[in-house]
């Protein structure tokens, strides 16, 4: 059987010559193959690979000779890049370095115009303060905002999705529910031009997971639960990371309807999944829930699993 072969951060120096359409090119498709890594492998081990990614074209802006067209693909595709170097760093818990990739992602993206890119960099800003207890509700608007005369279906609807996110998070029910809708209106819509790799994973089973999400974090596991069982029964075991995170918001809809033997059962796949993950996510998310089952101590199935996971 041949061995697997994982691509590997850069460790090759840009040379100074003068770059055409095709070199561009080339940096794109491998942009696009790196980011799959994301599917199966947690922020500690992509950051590196990223951050050498936006590193090298960064440098290639700077050292090498190109049009005033060619500077701006350059610089959106280091916008691109930054935004996945800044995912990976958020996955991994380094909050303040991925603020600062989001930054400066926003910034290369509004200087080459890329205004899809610029929304995106601000809907990964406001996700990232919904993850640490603040309301991300104003920039996730001003993400859809700055994106909305450019964005493509599946640009609009990932933009309206976090939209709802923050709105959830932050108890507004309405309109959460409102901009679901609308992401789902935005996803339905055919495209007139090809939609950026950057949104590959976008679909109708990635909206419906998010509304699970968001009825979970308002309460309403009636509506929670049967759209995360069903998406969930058909999202594959190899993305482990998501998977797990996701199976704790089932497991905390189930706790929310009272169904706690449900809830630790779940919580427990969703630890099985995890172990091995080198994100940080995936971890607090079970101990919180944990935490939340402990009240239930009494009950066999959450005694054991509490037992399992030292909580």
């Amino acid at each position: 059987m041949a061995a697997l072969a994982i691509p590997l951060a850069r460790t090759d120096q840009p040379t100074a010559r003068r770059i055409g359409r095709s070199d561009v090119a080339e940096l794109r498709r491998r942009t696009a193959r790196l980011r799959r890594l994301d599917n199966i492998m947690g922020g500690a081990e992509t950051f590196p690979v990223y951050a050498a990614e936006a590193d090298y074209t960064q440098r290639l802006i700077r050292e090498s000779s190109h049009t005033e067209d060619i500077g701006r693909e350059l610089l959106a595709l280091l916008a691109e890049q930054q935004q996945q170097a800044g995912w990976a760093a958020f996955d991994h818990g380094q909050h303040a370095l991925a603020e600062q990739l989001y930054d400066d992602s926003r910034e290369n993206a509004e200087d080459a115009q890329a205004l899809d890119l610029a929304g995106n960099a601000i809907a990964y800003a406001a996700y990232q303060q919904t993850a640490t207890q603040q309301s991300g509700t104003a920039l996730a608007a001003d993400s859809y905002e700055v994106a909305r005369q450019v964005a493509t279906p599946k640009v609009g609807a990932l933009l309206l999705e976090r939209k709802a996110w923050a709105h959830a998070t932050a108890g507004e029910a309405q309109e959460a529910d409102r901009a679901l809708n609308l992401a789902r209106e935005a996803l339905n819509t055919p495209a007139t031009r090809p939609e950026p790799d950057w949104v590959f994973w976008v679909d109708a089973a990635e909206i419906d997971i998010m509304a699970g999400r968001c009825w979970t974090e308002l309460r309403r596991p009636l509506r929670a639960v049967p759209v995360l069982e069903r998406v969930l029964g058909e999202f594959d075991d190899t993305h482990a990371r998501d998977k797990s995170l996701y199976l704790t918001w089932l497991a905390t809809s189930y706790l929310q309807a009272r169904e706690v033997e449900q809830a630790a059962e779940t919580l427990g796949n969703a630890a099985d999944l995890a172990a091995g993950v080198t994100s940080v996510r995936p971890g607090r998310r079970i101990e919180t829930v944990a935490r939340r089952l402990a009240r239930h101590r009494s009950t066999p199935a959450v005694a054991d699993l509490l037992a399992r996971l030292e909580v």
